[in-house]
């Protein structure tokens, strides 16, 4: 392979997405500014430690832009500390687990099939740190976790650490009901915020900080449109025990081009985020109705099918239509439900459909309706390649990011290097 080979595959890749929906629920795009600070020389250097205490030369901006980053951070959020340094939202969760909990210790949260995220599982972090797991009681009819159920668990097995948050995120989950159960049994409540973190910075989900969170661990390129890497948030009282778990502990030099990046979209967020948040979970309503509309088994409809950027459809046979989805330019996966049979992971009946990326795009309700009609055709049998000239079609008229300060560079702009 040489590298025009490298450069023909990312230039084939970047037309694609140009001529797709992206409907992966984890992904977005960032605005042109962040893109240019991603090929910055800031993605060159090292900056071990923390701001006023590297061990290197050579910091001094990275300084001013890492310390920017933390104070935009803490105002959007209103947090007590922050921490930007950990490259992933698992990075985050590994640091987290270590500043909390000791190994044989009690890890309550959500089991895989329920919609819980691999990292909180025995296979993932939690099994790397060494800690037992104990899984929330679910509610299948709600798709959430069994708020009374919950409590009666964590008094009867005594969690160090009750974990919210999910990678099939429909609902708010039940912060509030576990907080003093958690206080009485010494427990710490951490919450996952990977998924939804810009609909809480728009103000439009739940407030973890607010309902009594120890620590909020995060995404920074799903629903928060930034580059990819992890955040923390936590008090003053934990940010020594949190921060030493980053440094040195699980991150050495962390992606200084990200932190950049990270800063340019919090100023984003706080400018725009709550207008974004709103038609993110707009636009998820109206997909989810939509789809129900057009016969679609999609999950909740006595609740509105989702409060986040998420719905989620039974169709049975998930693995053959997420393949024919994509052959149509429709970018979406499967999904594990709590009903399939958790032995074949590999075949669930589940799709998972996000609404973030096409609503950063500028799409709103009446272009949900048509993407809505667009994935059933194909649902429906009609040979994907036909439904695949109507999306590249309509999706010509969305190729500029919004939300965002500028779009001088539009949204598939190929750099030239």
């Amino acid at each position: 392979m040489t590298i025009d080979d490298i450069m023909r595959s990312a230039r084939a890749h970047n037309e694609w997405f140009k001529n797709s929906l992206p409907m992966i629920a984890s992904e977005n795009i960032t605005s042109p500014t962040v893109r240019q600070l991603l090929a910055s020389d800031l993605a060159h250097r090292y900056a071990e430690g923390t701001v006023g205490h590297r061990l290197y030369q050579g910091v001094k901006y990275i300084d001013e832009i890492e310390q920017q980053a933390i104070d935009l951070a803490c105002k959007l959020f209103k947090a007590e500390h922050v921490n930007v340094q950990p490259i992933s939202g698992v990075n985050a969760n590994i640091a987290a687990f270590f500043a909390l909990a000791k190994p044989r210790e009690r890890l309550m949260a959500l089991d895989t099939s329920h919609g819980g995220h691999i990292s909180h599982g025995t296979k993932s972090v939690a099994g790397l740190c060494d800690l037992k797991i104990v899984k929330h009681p679910f509610d299948y009819e709600e798709m959430n976790i069994d708020a009374d159920a919950m409590v009666s668990t964590i008094y009867e097995k005594e969690p160090k650490i009750i974990l919210f948050g999910a990678s099939l995120f429909l609902f708010p989950h039940p912060i509030a009901a576990a907080r003093d159960a958690a206080r009485e049994v010494g427990a710490y409540v951490v919450y996952d915020s990977a998924h939804v973190l810009g609909l809480i910075a728009g103000g439009q989900f739940q407030d973890p900080l607010r309902e009594g969170v120890d620590v909020m661990t995060g995404s920074t390129h799903k629903t928060f449109p930034g580059p990819q890497g992890g955040i923390i948030f936590t008090t003053h009282a934990l940010a020594e025990a949190v921060d030493a778990a980053v440094f040195p502990g699980t991150v050495s030099n962390h992606h200084l081009h990200h932190v950049a990046g990270l800063a340019v979209t919090l100023i984003e967020m706080l400018q725009f985020g709550r207008a974004y948040a709103r038609q993110i979970i707009k636009n998820a309503q109206t997909l989810g109705a939509a789809l129900y509309n057009e016969g679609c088994n999609v999950l909740c409809p006595d609740k509105g099918f989702t409060e986040s950027h998420q719905i989620v459809i039974d169709v049975g046979r998930a693995s053959s239509m997420a393949v024919a989805l994509e052959e149509a330019n429709i970018i979406a996966n499967k999904n594990l439900l709590p009903w399939d049979d958790h032995s074949a992971p590999e075949n669930p009946s589940g799709l998972r459909f996000g609404t973030q990326e096409l609503t950063r795009l500028g799409m709103k309700e009446t272009e949900m309706k048509v993407v809505a009609k667009l994935i059933q055709r194909v649902l429906d049998g009609e040979i994907p390649e036909k439904v695949k000239k109507d999306v590249v079609d309509f999706k010509n008229d969305y190729q500029e990011v919004e939300y965002c300060f500028s779009h001088e560079l539009g949204a598939y702009q190929f750099p030239e290097w």
